[in-house]
């Protein structure tokens, strides 16, 4: 058989066995349509071979305290994938047009995710990051009435194709939707009625230690921040991300960092953060960050302004959360040492002396403390006997540099970059 005529019996078997479905009149008409969509899916997935293999639906009905979850977790070849969402015959696959309960909820929630699939079994559409890819498909005839006679345009197994072999691209992009379909999964956690005890646990940590005014939202917003930070530091430095994050947890948690202990509590507890952690992992771990940097050391700064602005783009603005160019960073570090040099202050070390104090009252992702330390290094190597005076000296300066943020993605970043300076430095 050709690839046209396969196509077109499967979607014939499709029509069948849902119009026998639906005339019985048992359950949900949406639960009815689950099995001809996952016979169909598998024939589909014949068809696309070798390309689409061990195609695998995981349905989410055990999940349904978790309303915003997706009906089906697609895998292919052991990798999600995608996501599909089911509607009752009728109301159409375009989520655009609910504007009020469940279902616009629900879109506001899925429209996150980088591959996701919307069907009423009469209607097929895809959507990355909440817009639309291609046009809506509508097969001919009604799944409720057609039955062996159901057809479908050419364009259905095209667009089935690119759901089943295609993926995000742009880290930043999709690293922010994802946070944010991630941060409504936490969100969901503690407002279950069974609080995540753990989660409740950390969150009256950092509210006492770090955040006063974390309530849950915030916490959600930062742990979800720290955990797709964590991810990222993790693909900075190879590491893989398959096979569970233990020893991602164990790598970055040495320190007592944000991403420390959110990696940490998430390898260490059942927190069930379902297919949002699960895309997430799946995602990042295609990442080159060599090729997304590109040997520039400061690419975090660029990557932090451009997650925020797809995150949360009236927050960016609220807090100001802009990068400031390296270079403009470095002039400004080096004025300011050769002030505390000049007769007027009359300090001979400048940034490194003892007295100094270096405040940066809105730290970002850590930019210009770590100038300030590329600084400060230089000036220990002139004036205090080569390299290795660099380590001892540093664990003093430590404590003189201050940082404040407010925004708990550029916090755990910085934290942890801090840290990974003074390690390579080798100060305690």
């Amino acid at each position: 058989m050709t690839q046209a005529s396969t196509i077109e019996k499967a979607v014939g078997d499709f029509g069948a066995s849902a119009k026998a479905k639906l005339a019985g009149g048992d359950g949900q008409p949406e639960d009815q349509l689950r099995a001809p969509l996952e016979t169909l899916f598998a024939e589909v997935a014949a068809i696309l071979h070798p390309a689409v293999k061990n195609l695998v639906m995981t349905g989410e009905t055990s999940l349904a305290e978790m309303r915003t979850r997706p009906d089906y977790a697609v895998k292919v070849n052991n990798a999600l994938v995608g996501f599909i969402e089911v509607k009752a015959p009728g109301k159409g696959a375009d989520p655009r047009k609910w504007k009020t309960g469940h279902d616009k909820e629900q879109w506001d929630k899925l429209k996150a995710l980088p591959n996701l699939l919307y069907t009423d079994g009469d209607s097929f559409s895809l959507w990355r990051d909440g817009a639309l890819v291609g046009q809506i498909i509508h097969l001919d005839g009604g799944v409720e009435h057609a039955g062996a006679k159901l057809t479908a345009p050419q364009t259905f197994l095209p667009l089935l194709n690119d759901f089943l072999t295609k993926g995000a691209n742009e880290l930043a992009r999709v690293s922010a939707r994802l946070c944010r379909f991630l941060r409504d999964e936490v969100l969901e956690q503690l407002n279950a009625s069974e609080k995540n005890a753990k989660l409740t646990e950390l969150k009256g940590d950092w509210k006492a230690l770090l955040f006063p005014d974390a309530d849950d939202d915030k916490f959600a917003d930062g742990y979800a921040q720290a955990v797709t930070f964590g991810l990222l530091m993790a693909k900075s430095k190879d590491m893989s991300l398959a096979g569970g994050l233990d020893h991602v947890a164990k790598e970055l948690g040495k320190a007592n960092t944000l991403i420390g202990t959110a990696l940490r509590l998430l390898t260490e507890q059942d927190l069930n953060l379902g297919p949002a952690l699960d895309t997430l992992t799946r995602v990042l771990d295609e990442v080159s960050w060599a090729k997304v940097s590109k040997g520039d050391p400061e690419a975090w700064l660029y990557f932090y302004e451009n997650f925020l602005e797809v995150y949360d783009n009236k927050l960016r603005k609220l807090t100001g959360s802009y990068y400031t160019p390296p270079e403009v960073v470095r002039t400004m570090v080096r004025l300011c040492d050769e002030a505390l040099k000049s007769p007027r202050f009359g300090i001979a070390d400048g940034l490194a002396g003892k007295d100094v104090h270096i405040v940066d009252p809105a730290t970002g992702s850590g930019t210009f403390l770590l100038g300030t330390i590329e600084r400060i290094k230089a000036t220990i190597e002139a004036n205090h006997g080569g390299p290795g005076a660099v380590a001892p000296m540093m664990e003093d300066v430590a404590g003189r540099l201050i940082g404040f943020e407010l925004q708990f993605g550029a916090f755990a970043v910085a934290q942890l970059r801090m840290l990974a300076e003074m390690l390579e430095i080798g100060a305690d």
